[in-house]
């Protein structure tokens, strides 16, 4: 099935007739509702796809540390668990950048169909691999284990990079709200796995069942993703905005009939270049404290509510991201401020960062020597639904300005860019976060 929103490579009468086959007056005068929220809704659920490869696996820390690469499992203390996360985090973020990257300006297989089908049908394989891996007795190739879900992971963030950047991009020709829509279904994302994590720990105490059910959530959401791709070209709405989207264009070559036809990415870039930098600034910080720091700071007081065995499951993940998830719907409901002062807020969150480092932050491994000044579970507690909100509002209000700073026609490809700095701003905060340990060890107040 082509999908009403491959417009890249058609001319744009060609479209309009064989298309959008729509009485203009009669949609000027009652233009069709997104009835149901169902586009929104779809694009949530899309939001939640993309970061659900991330989420799952930094989640799932216990199944792999202390289960399949762990001492009891494997009859030994071997190098790969202690590793085991920071070769995570690399196979996941930057194979995914460099792709996202790769896709605005060489897009892979043409037709955005083309890419957000195969990616998703790459993330499904990877998936059942993974389940597959969890059924199988490992115990005795940890090497092997070790080596193919890494290369798994790869392969996984490589789809998804490719993912990502194609659904902002769609995105990007509805009204602001719905690249809103994606950016609160990332958020959802976290929140999805990380009750979906404590609520597989609750249900059976067995790592591998508890493991089997929890990866296996992850198939029925990417296969939902699937499914739901294919209804947009038969509603009303989408294919109303589209035909919006296309006029513009239109008109925009008529007025510029004389001009090159080739995209002028770097002028869109700059163009956005503002809201860029906020995109980036807000990831980094985040990602330069969740997860890394935030889930090695450890419990001050022993009568603390949530316990040791829930500690970090609910002050670190389900904390952020619930409140990532309100920050980003509440940007749906006011923007502020306008996008000529965004950056002061965005840069204000940089002290979020040593905030974190005075805290009770225990690396593996690390004796520090920076004094510990924040050492009330509440105050922790506090920060981090800071961290949640902040991130979350403000990722998704600088991600709905990006694309109003071009014209109409580039705002696919400022869509794009925008994904695509997400990414790095994610990377440059996951490259920081590992010298903190490094900070707190050699850096006294």
């Amino acid at each position: 099935m082509t999908s009403t929103w491959e417009v890249n490579n058609l001319p744009n009468n060609k479209l309009n007739s064989e298309i959008f086959c729509m009485d203009d007056s009669v949609l000027q005068s009652d233009p069709p509702k997104d009835r149901w929220n169902i586009v929104y809704l779809i694009l949530v659920l899309h939001g939640i796809g993309i970061l659900m490869p991330w989420n799952m696996f930094i989640n799932a820390k216990s199944y792999f540390v202390d289960y399949k690469l762990g001492h009891d499992y494997l009859g030994d203390d071997l190098y790969y668990a202690s590793i085991f996360m920071a070769y995570l985090t690399i196979g996941s973020q930057f194979p995914s950048l460099l792709f996202n990257w790769l896709n605005i300006f060489c897009p892979i297989g043409g037709k955005l169909t083309t890419r957000i089908v195969w990616s998703i049908l790459t993330e499904v394989l990877c998936f059942i691999f993974t389940v597959a891996l969890v059924m199988i007795n490992t115990s005795q190739i940890p090497a092997l284990f070790f080596w193919s879900t890494l290369c798994s992971i790869v392969l996984l963030n490589m789809a998804n990079g490719i993912y990502n950047s194609s659904v902002f991009g769609m995105a990007a020709k509805l009204p602001a709200k719905y690249i809103g829509a994606v950016v609160l279904g990332t958020n959802l994302s976290g929140t999805f796995t990380s009750i979906a994590n404590i609520a597989s720990i609750s249900i059976t105490p067995d790592a591998r069942t508890a493991a089997i059910y929890y990866f296996t959530t992850a198939l029925f959401v990417l296969l939902t993703c699937f499914n739901t791709y294919f209804a947009l070209p038969s509603n009303r709405f989408y294919k109303f905005h589209e035909h919006i989207y296309l006029q513009k264009i239109e008109n925009q070559d008529l007025k510029q009939c004389g001009d090159d036809d080739k995209i002028p990415y770097w002028s869109i870039f700059k163009q956005a270049g503002p809201q860029l930098i906020n995109v980036f600034f807000v990831f980094f910080v985040t990602l330069s404290i969740f997860p890394a720091v935030h889930s090695d700071i450890k419990m001050s007081s022993k009568d603390f509510i949530f316990g040791e065995t829930y500690y970090t499951s609910v002050m670190c993940f389900l904390t952020f991201n619930v409140c990532a998830l309100i920050g980003t719907y509440l940007s749906t409901l006011v923007s502020w401020p306008k996008p000529k002062w965004l950056f002061v807020p965005v840069a204000l969150r940089i002290l979020l960062i040593p905030l974190f480092l005075i805290c009770n932050y225990h690396p593996i491994g690390v004796t520090r020597i920076m004094p510990v000044l924040i050492e009330n579970d509440y105050v922790f507690w506090t920060l981090g639904a800071i961290l949640g909100l902040s991130s979350g509002y403000y990722s998704s209000v600088a991600m709905m300005y990006t694309p109003s700073c071009v014209e109409p026609r580039y705002s696919g490809i400022a869509g794009m860019f925008g994904a695509a700095v997400l990414l790095t701003g994610i990377c440059c905060g996951i490259l920081f976060g590992m010298i903190t340990p490094f900070i707190v060890r050699h850096v006294s107040i």
